[in-house]
């Protein structure tokens, strides 16, 4: 494929942007329409050098890019048929990000299962898609190499809370030993690398329900890591928070990531997610009753007013006790389109007001995990 065109319109299938006189990255553009296609590229040419190509072309892309944006219907079976032959050369791609015309979770999770390094709704706006494909190995905290790695790790989690989501939309068999390898890789990551390197990393690829997800593995493993817990109990911790909202999947993801306040039928509904979470998983092996536990009871509070079930005191285990913490400190510092970032300090000041409902000493505990790591 010539890069150097001068055509912006549509020819046999493809959109070319013509090279300037400063090279800029390289990039493929995927969709499964002329109009769709060229409203990507129309986004993007003003600071990269594009190819692009509809799904129904031939595929033409003869040098690996900078990365590939792909915006089709995932419902359809023959964008998926057309997607999957161009596997080989997605593969090479650092950077895939999806643009969906419909975000379920069973479309999210096919987009991950086809190679997404990134989902975004087709509705995602230039902003926001710009900002996902900024480079981050400017950063002169770590090399590419480790780039690689973090980018990878977060593939695997994201791929793998995807297809936790889709087993109970689908009552399909939960693949419980990859969720606990992908957990394991995690906590591999940020004990190499630490914490804060995680969130930046998980912030750049994900929004929403996805995206709280890892980072309440991410906090937990960390917040396991600082207390000197052992490995049995860390790879309880990750088991715990990597399955803490399975019962999401029962929830629409217009309600659960709404912006704004939810009113009162959502929040009941949202308060069902426990669970629903723990009777999808309690009749499956390899799934202990401790992790149950923390499933069912991570939003219960030491003075009997969380849920579902209104526990108080001695009856909240240690794992509970720490993933409530680091689920309601992620829940703060998530990035939303619509809302700034708490910063964590802030968050953690949240959590030392919660007087009565969190432990104390482990929420003194968390401070260097907040503040510091």
């Amino acid at each position: 494929m010539q890069h150097a065109r001068t055509t912006s319109g549509s020819v046999n299938g493809e959109v070319g942007i013509p090279r300037t006189a400063t090279a800029r990255p390289f990039l493929h553009v995927l969709a499964d329409t002329s109009d769709k296609l060229s409203g990507i590229c129309s986004i993007l040419q003003e600071r990269f050098t594009i190819a692009g190509e509809r799904l129904d072309a031939d595929s033409r892309l003869s040098q690996t890019p900078a990365a590939i944006v792909i915006r089709a219907e995932l419902r359809d079976v023959d964008n998926i048929a057309a997607i999957k032959r161009r596997a080989g050369k997605l593969a090479k791609v650092r950077k895939r990000i999806f643009l969906l015309e419909h975000t379920s979770h069973v479309c999210i999770s096919q987009a991950y299962a086809l190679g997404a390094t990134l989902v975004l709704p087709s509705t995602v706006g230039r902003t926001k898609l710009l900002a996902a494909l900024a480079d981050p190995a400017d950063r002169p905290s770590a090399s590419s190499g480790d780039t690689l790695q973090s980018d990878n790790a977060v593939e695997t989690a994201a791929t793998a809370t995807a297809s936790m989501f889709t087993a109970v939309t689908l009552g399909q068999p939960l693949d419980i030993d990859g969720t606990k390898e992908a957990g394991r890789q995690i906590a591999d990551r940020i004990t190499r690398h630490g914490l804060t390197e995680w969130l930046m990393t998980v912030r750049r690829h994900h929004e929403g329900t996805y995206q709280h997800c890892l980072l309440v593995t991410g906090v937990t493993i960390d917040f396991g890591l600082s207390l000197g817990v052992g490995r049995a109990d860390l790879e309880r911790l990750y088991t715990a928070a990597m399955f803490h909202d399975i019962g999401k999947a029962q929830i629409p993801l217009a309600i659960l990531d709404k912006a704004g306040r939810l009113d009162a039928a959502e929040r009941a509904l949202i308060e069902t997610h426990p669970t629903a979470g723990y009777a999808f998983l309690k009749d499956h092996d390899g799934i202990s009753p401790e992790i149950l536990d923390a499933v069912r009871h991570h939003h219960e509070y030491l003075d009997g007013s969380g849920y579902p079930d209104a526990l108080c005191g001695e009856s909240i285990g240690d794992i509970v006790r720490i993933l409530t913490i680091s689920d309601i400190f992620a829940a703060l510092i998530e990035h939303r389109h619509y809302k700034p970032t708490m910063p964590r300090a802030e968050a953690y000041d949240v959590l030392c007001g919660m007087t009565g409902k969190l432990e104390k000493a482990l929420v003194r505990s968390f401070k260097q995990v907040a503040l510091t790591r």
